[in-house]
C-alpha cells in the first residue's frame, strides 16, 4: 500500500544524525532515514518513503530498497511498534539479520540490539512469522560482502553503516583489501 508520498527524488541539502534534507524541486523535506553514513551533501538520491501522520506531525521516513520500505511497513502492523520503533530497528539490524531471526525463530538475534528486550524481540519474530515470507532476498549477503562488512565492524563502524557503504562498491572490485579501502572511503 502506498502513502501520500511514496518516492522522493531529489539533492541531499543537509545531514542531521537522523535525518536528510532533501531539495526536491525547491521544496526541502525532512526526511528520516536508518543512517546518515551514506549521505553527502549535494549528493541526488532516490528514497522509498513512508509518510505518518500524526496529530501534531507529518513525518516522512525513507528507505534505499522497496524491502527495507516493506519491513518498516511490516513493524508497524506489530503492537506497540510505532514508526520511530521500527526505524530503530531497522537503524539496529539490517534485513537479512531479522529474516534470518525470523526464519530460525530465533529472538536473541534481536535481543542482542540495543534497546530491544528479551519479550520485544520473542514479539518481533513471533509477530513477523507469517507475515515476512512474501519479502525478497534482495539484500541477501555474499561472503565476500560478510568479510568487508565484518572488517568494518571490527574497526568500529556500525553493522548498518557498513552494510550500507558494501552496498554502493561497485561489482567489478572483487579484492577483499581494496573492498574495505573504497568503504573506508565512503564511510569517512
Amino acid at each position: 500500500m502506498y502513502s501520500m508520498i511514496a518516492r522522493l527524488t531529489g539533492t541531499v541539502v543537509d545531514i542531521t544524525p537522523t535525518h536528510v534534507v532533501l531539495d526536491v524541486s525547491g521544496v526541502g523535506y525532512a526526511v528520516a532515514v536508518r543512517s546518515t553514513a551514506p549521505f553527502t551533501h549535494e549528493q541526488s538520491v532516490s528514497l522509498y518513503t513512508y509518510l505518518a501522520v500524526r496529530e501534531t506531525a507529518l513525518d516522512i521516513y525513507g528507505f534505499h530498497t522497496k524491502d527495507e520500505q516493506e519491513i518498516f511497513e511490516l513493524l508497524l502492523t506489530l503492537p506497540k511498534i510505532g514508526p520511530k520503533s521500527a526505524m530503530h530497528i531497522l537503524a539496529q539490524a539490517d534485513i537479512a539479520l531479522l529474516k534470518k531471526a525470523v526464519v530460525a525463530e530465533d529472538p536473541t538475534y534481536l535481543s542482542k540490539m540495543s534497546g530491544i528486550g528479551k519479550k520485544s524481540a520473542e514479539k518481533i519474530v513471533a509477530g513477523l512469522k507469517e507475515k515476512i515470507d512474501h519479502i525478497s532476498t534482495e539484500t541477501e549477503t555474499t561472503d565476500a560482502e560478510t568479510d568487508v562488512i565484518d572488517a568494518l565492524v571490527a574497526l568500529g563502524y556500525s553493522q548498518t553503516d557498513a552494510r550500507a557503504a558494501v552496498q554502493q562498491l561497485p561489482s567489478d572490485i572483487t579484492d577483499t583489501t581494496t573492498r574495505i579501502t573504497k568503504a573506508l572511503k565512503l564511510l569517512a
